[in-house]
């Protein structure tokens, strides 16, 4: 019996297990699917494979635990990061397990690799004036500003997940006496967030300016597409960048897009506008 294709395996992984047999979010998909990339893609490099010749057999263990490695010295990536890519390979190869017999063994000893222990730090958050200076931050003089300014403020009023407010549509966003914004999120819960006065003003604008592009999303990247989950960490860190010199404490942060959804919940008993 011949066995299945590395690719074989990896396109049924995702298009039949996780879709029509889990029922896998969006979300959930979309973190394997970004795994597989850097996985693939960290093989080419470092052994000279490229993906359409991979074999299932060379993704072993001494392969994994260096790509694993890599993401925390390479990629700068925190514990959690690398213990949520290794529970995407570990969920594929007990798949892999099921589709190709002769692969239990090197499943057996991937699935051995143990999730990393991690200190709980702290998590941070920024003061008022720190959140004013980099929403002040967009050069509202041109349309990349304003959208960034849109995004970032919808971002500090919701304390969004960048899933969320990456994929987010025109459409779930409610005007009116009260304005809100319906997210659909992890665990495929749903939740209805109040605007301040002042998000529901500059949305209401951004929208009217937005009209005529093709598609619903809110805040679309530059291409008009979809933006990338390091592509609001790009926004974010661009503007964060602009703002420290009239904010100096900005400098003496690490600000990532979970900062400012921290700093959402810090902020929540006064932040209404």
């Amino acid at each position: 019996m011949t066995r299945p294709s590395f690719s074989t395996l990896l396109q049924a992984f995702f298009s039949d297990h996780l879709i029509r047999h889990k029922r896998s979010s969006p979300q959930t998909i979309s973190s394997y699917r970004d795994t597989f990339r850097l996985l693939l893609n960290f093989l080419q490099k470092s052994r000279g494979i490229l993906p359409s010749s991979l074999r299932t057999d060379d993704v072993d263990v001494s392969s994994v635990l260096s790509f694993l490695d890599q993401l925390e010295t390479g990629r700068h990536n925190c514990v959690r990061s690398r213990n949520l890519r290794l529970a995407a390979i570990r969920s594929f190869f007990r798949y892999v397990a099921l589709r190709d017999p002769e692969s239990v063994s090197l499943t057996t000893r991937i699935l051995a690799i143990p999730v990393k222990r991690a200190d709980r730090r702290i998590v941070s958050y920024l003061t008022r004036p720190e959140m004013d200076a980099i929403l002040a931050a967009p050069d509202r003089t041109n349309w990349l500003g304003r959208r960034d300014h849109a995004l970032l403020l919808t971002f500090y009023n919701t304390g969004a997940r960048v899933s969320e407010l990456r994929t987010l549509r025109r459409e779930s966003v409610s005007f009116g006496a009260t304005a809100s914004l319906h997210l659909h999120g992890k665990g495929r819960k749903d939740r209805q967030v109040p605007l301040w006065p002042t998000t529901a003003r500059v949305l209401r604008m951004w929208f009217d300016e937005i009209a005529n592009l093709p598609g619903d999303l809110a805040f679309p990247n530059a291409r008009g597409g979809t933006f990338s989950s390091d592509g609001v960490a790009y926004v974010v860190s661009m503007n964060v960048k602009r703002a420290t010199p009239h904010c100096p404490s900005l400098a003496a942060k690490r600000i990532t897009p979970h900062l400012i959804r921290h700093t959402t919940a810090m902020h929540l008993p006064t932040a209404l506008r």
